[in-house]
């Protein structure tokens, strides 16, 4: 049998921890899909570590936090996976675009499927349901994000 590591386990279990509190809680922050929402789970987070909320306590948990962890986390926070649909979609607010890619190899993306999950995961008002406005690149979709009209 392969020896692991007390330090690979404890890895393995933070991960698996991480991403299942990630899961658990990322809809629960409003607006979805905005830099709004993702702030509100950090400070979320940050207080359930036992910080206050205060610019100091928040500035302290993101230096402890460390940008690898904190990129990995953004990036689980803003992704869908749509088993039923075949598809992976990526909708960081802070990326241009939203992208649309086939979990299985061979699947070719139609704009029917490419709706369902815009809407399925409530990105339908946030970006544009006509696919005249999307880029097809190979097997990727890419649908720009509405204009904000508020500014």
């Amino acid at each position: 049998m392969e020896q692991i590591s007390c330090t690979s386990i404890q890895a393995k279990a933070f991960e698996f921890a991480l991403l299942e509190l990630i899961y658990s809680k990322r809809d629960s922050f409003q607006p979805k899909w905005s830099v709004d929402s993702w702030v509100k789970f950090l400070i979320w987070l940050s207080l359930n570590c036992g910080l206050s909320g205060d610019t100091e306590s928040l500035k302290l948990f993101a230096k402890a936090m460390g940008s690898p962890l904190t990129s990995r986390m953004r990036k689980i926070f803003f992704e869908r996976a749509l088993e039923d649909l075949s598809l992976h979609v990526m909708a960081d607010p802070a990326e241009a675009q939203v992208l649309i890619i086939p979990i299985a190899v061979d699947k070719e993306i139609n704009d029917n499927d490419v709706v369902q999950a815009l809407q399925t995961i409530g990105l339908s008002e946030k970006v544009s349901l006509s696919s005249a406005v999307w880029e097809r690149h190979d097997s990727i979709v890419s649908i720009p994000w509405n204009v904000k009209s508020d500014i």
